[in-house]
């Protein structure tokens, strides 16, 4: 096997998909002979979960701490952090598992010639999840702050690769920068999660015979919460439909009053903290569909590729890549996006699925799965950083 140079994974957060994504490139890495170095949140609060997430490794790789004596991020907290972090690792390069951290202080500040730290040039690069300036239809304030520096960043070598999750967008940015090292990653649809409901039911105290709409992630208003609550508390109480939200949801206000009325009926259960991975896996497999009525979304979704990797269907704002991959792809029902009227009508024409409707909609998610497994992207994570330039 090729010597591969010590190589700095920089995560710093840990909520959402984040810890189970650098799980994954941990151990694709590490399979592959990259010496490691992680710079994640080693504060009090935080060191437990992700020593939880990384215990099998950590015989084989150094935590650092992306945070200082105070809490904060070192130096700027974005750039300056990442920098920090790569001179205190001694590693030869950077790769940022969520390199849209840095990704607007990099193109805003390069279209004014201010680039980041000297050191950081040709040896950073990672995955970037949200490009949005990209296609911003027409001229927009941030598109036109963004292009030019992403451009000059792109052209002058600051970066050793970036991967996005988008193939289109790829093809697009690749045909823009001839050689530019842009590839394309896709989120990966690990096993595991396609157990049988009956089982995961009882395990998570679920009620037999429901029809359970999985609402999981984090409580951040793009993400839907209220117009899930909103959209089921518009279905008659005899309505089979059952909402199950997991995740650290914290709900206030009227979202936190609706999903106590929809528990009071017996139509909806919060399970409001961490979800380790075992019991991810049985969420997903008690679950007959998944709903991301997400806002404004732009680019891929963990959440998505776990519903995928259940064989589940799901119920999708018509918005960007999410939308077109599940028409295109036929994954489950599209409603416009910030409408929960319509997502109440998909909520309802999800409860009376046919057999058949269900069984073709497994076939569509397995489909995905398997064009988009652990090992599509383990060997595209290593193409890419393999291409990188000495």
């Amino acid at each position: 096997m090729t010597a591969r140079q010590h190589l700095l994974l920089y995560e710093p957060r840990t909520e959402g998909h984040h810890l189970g994504w650098l799980r994954f490139i941990t151990e694709d890495l590490l399979a592959a002979g990259w010496p490691l170095t992680l710079a994640v949140d080693l504060r009090p609060e935080q060191a437990p979960t992700v020593r939880e997430q990384l215990a099998e490794f950590l015989p084989e790789i150094k935590l650092i701490n992306a945070y200082d004596a105070t809490g904060r991020r070192h130096g700027d907290r974005k750039l300056g952090s990442v920098a920090h972090c790569l001179r205190e690792s001694g590693a030869a390069n950077v790769f940022l598992c969520e390199f849209d951290e840095v990704a607007s202080d990099c193109w805003r500040y390069a279209t004014f010639g201010v680039f980041p730290p000297a050191g950081l040039r040709g040896r950073m690069g990672g995955i970037y999840y949200r490009p949005r300036f990209v296609r911003a239809p027409g001229w927009s304030p941030d598109r036109w702050l963004k292009q030019p520096g992403f451009s000059r960043m792109i052209r002058e070598g600051w970066l050793r690769q970036l991967l996005l999750a988008d193939e289109s967008l790829v093809q697009e940015l690749q045909a823009r920068f001839p050689g530019a090292p842009i590839f394309f990653l896709a989120d990966p649809c690990p096993t595991g999660y396609d157990g049988a409901a009956g089982p995961a039911r009882q395990a998570l105290g679920l009620p037999e015979g429901k029809k359970i709409f999985l609402f999981y992630g984090g409580s951040y208003r793009r993400k839907g919460l209220h117009l899930a609550v909103s959209a089921m508390e518009a279905l008659p109480e005899s309505s089979p439909a059952f909402l199950l939200c997991a995740g650290r949801q914290n709900p206030t206000g009227e979202i936190a009053r609706g999903l106590e009325r929809l528990t009071r009926q017996g139509r909806a259960c919060l399970i409001n903290r961490y979800i380790p991975e075992a019991e991810e896996k049985n969420l997903f497999a008690a679950s007959d569909t998944v709903l991301l009525p997400y806002l404004n979304h732009f680019g891929s979704s963990g959440v998505f590729s776990l519903a995928m990797a259940a064989g589940k269907p799901v119920v999708v704002s018509d918005e960007q890549l999410l939308g077109r991959l599940t028409r295109e792809q036929g994954l489950g029902l599209l409603f416009p996006s910030g409408n929960s009227l319509a997502l109440t009508e998909c909520i309802r024409q999800t409860t009376v699925l046919t057999p058949n409707e269900i069984s073709g909609y497994a076939a569509a998610a397995r489909q995905y799965a398997q064009r988009h497994s652990r090992e599509a992207y383990r060997r595209a994570l290593w193409q890419s950083l393999d291409a990188a330039k000495p």
